[in-house]
């Protein structure tokens, strides 16, 4: 048995922490309210055996650190991380983007830190809840922490060892780019794109994104646009993204680590990148924007793992 601290319990927080303690892992979730989690699957809510606590002084080190949070919210995890990360601690960085080694900085102390590209379909259907609807795929670098992590990924969670992980982050960036973006604007689910002009709109989101992904190194194609785009298919025409559901319910979204990276990315290395450009200024404009009415309300749907 380990020590399991999961630091953020949104939905793949939720997923991930249930997952450890039918394990029989020893498993603490940091969330800022006290409410006990809960996860639904096929219909069926349940309580797992997780003690919640809601404050970082309550926290003791753990052999294994799972970073759950949104990545615009990694700073604010810092308190939990100094007191759970000591030597010895592996912190397992379960969040989007490219940078997640970077992003953690010297928030880890003296803990290894593994990046993990996070498929999971789940949604946050309340505090300290969520609702699993399937999939929980996990992808670590081939390296010592990523075998050990491996070993001790408990059942119904499967996780792949990759030797290149450069371009696995980029694919999973792939899976983000189009489809959070596209959703997060119009305010619709996973049908958006099916029509024409939306498919257009997303596969040259997903082209440009594929050109600055192999300026920074990583073993892209323009196969991987048609890849992703039937990813998308296999989705069902209700499901959602999180930067939907971010987005109706008022919370900030991660466009900055999707859109913005791309963006970034591309002026960097001289590789243009002007749908983006625009796409992400929307999306800025839009959180900058202070509504003058209530949002509308999301009927339950499942998000694209984690989203995607």
């Amino acid at each position: 048995m380990s020590t399991v601290t999961v630091v953020g319990a949104g939905a793949v927080g939720v997923v991930l922490a249930a997952a450890m303690s039918d394990a029989g892992h020893d498993v603490v979730a940091c969330s800022r309210t006290s409410a006990p989690l809960a996860v639904e699957r096929d219909g069926v809510v349940r309580a797992p055996a997780v003690r919640v606590r809601t404050d970082p002084a309550t926290v003791t080190g753990s052999d294994w650190v799972l970073l759950c949070t949104k990545a615009q919210d990694t700073t604010s995890a810092a308190p939990w991380l100094s007191r759970a990360c000591h030597q010895g601690t592996t912190l397992l960085v379960c969040q989007n983007g490219i940078d997640h080694v970077e992003r953690v900085g010297g928030l880890a102390g003296p803990a290894d830190v593994l990046p993990a590209l996070v498929y999971v379909a789940a949604e946050r259907t309340g505090p300290n809840r969520a609702r699993h609807r399937r999939g929980a795929h996990l992808v670590v670098p081939a390296c010592p922490a990523g075998e050990r992590a491996a070993a001790l990924a408990p059942e119904g969670i499967d996780v792949r060892l990759e030797l290149d992980f450069r371009t696995a982050a980029w694919r999973k960036l792939l899976t983000n780019v189009a489809a959070n973006a596209v959703t997060a604007l119009t305010g619709r689910r996973m049908e958006v794109l099916r029509e024409p002009q939306v498919r257009q709109l997303a596969s040259t989101l997903l082209t440009e994104t594929v050109e600055v992904g192999r300026a920074e190194g990583a073993a892209l194609g323009h196969d991987d646009v048609r890849a992703t785009l039937d990813f998308y298919d296999r989705f069902a025409p209700e499901d959602g993204t999180s930067m939907l559901y971010d987005r109706l319910a008022g919370r900030p979204t991660e466009h900055a680590l999707f859109n913005g990276t791309v963006c970034a990315l591309g002026l960097r290395h001289g590789v243009p990148t002007p749908v983006n450009d625009a796409v992400h200024a929307l999306l800025q404009a839009t959180e900058n924007a202070r509504p003058t009415h209530p949002q509308p309300q999301v009927r339950p749907a499942a998000t694209t793992a984690r989203t995607a």
